[in-house]
């Protein structure tokens, strides 16, 4: 199996975490009856923490069909290499450290973070246009 294949799954295991993380601080603010029920109430602004939390779910969200396309198009086009493998890493890495970093509220590094994944999917995504 191409190892591009496993930083997918892994990516969407990271996806599990992201909502999961935003989940939980939505529940310890707005609380269990809030979670459960159809959450047709107006809520409240978001306290710092959770606003963090879902503003990094959502920025995983608008990048991961990104690496989708990419990871699953160098499997498919045949164009695999160490570079697609080792920019997929670079992508994950960077993501996983994304998010505790938004969470934190860290603000320049993070950034810097999310340009290294970003330059990781471009590794992966560089041999389906110059091929």
């Amino acid at each position: 199996m191409p190892v591009e294949l496993k930083i997918l799954a892994l990516g969407a295991l990271l996806l599990f975490v992201h909502i999961f993380t935003a989940t939980r601080f939505k529940t310890a603010q707005y609380g269990r009856k809030w979670n459960v029920g159809a959450r047709d109430e107006a809520l409240a602004e978001p306290s710092p923490v959770t606003g963090r939390t879902i503003r990094a779910q959502a920025n995983f969200q608008e990048t991961f069909p990104i690496a989708i396309v990419a990871l699953l198009g160098v499997v498919i086009a045949g164009r695999t290499s160490p570079m697609t493998a080792l920019g997929g890493w670079i992508w994950l890495g960077a993501r996983v450290v994304y998010l505790p970093l938004y969470a934190v509220g860290v603000p320049v590094i993070r950034t810097v973070v999310w340009t290294i994944s970003a330059i990781g999917l471009v590794m992966v995504i560089y041999p389906l246009l110059a091929g």
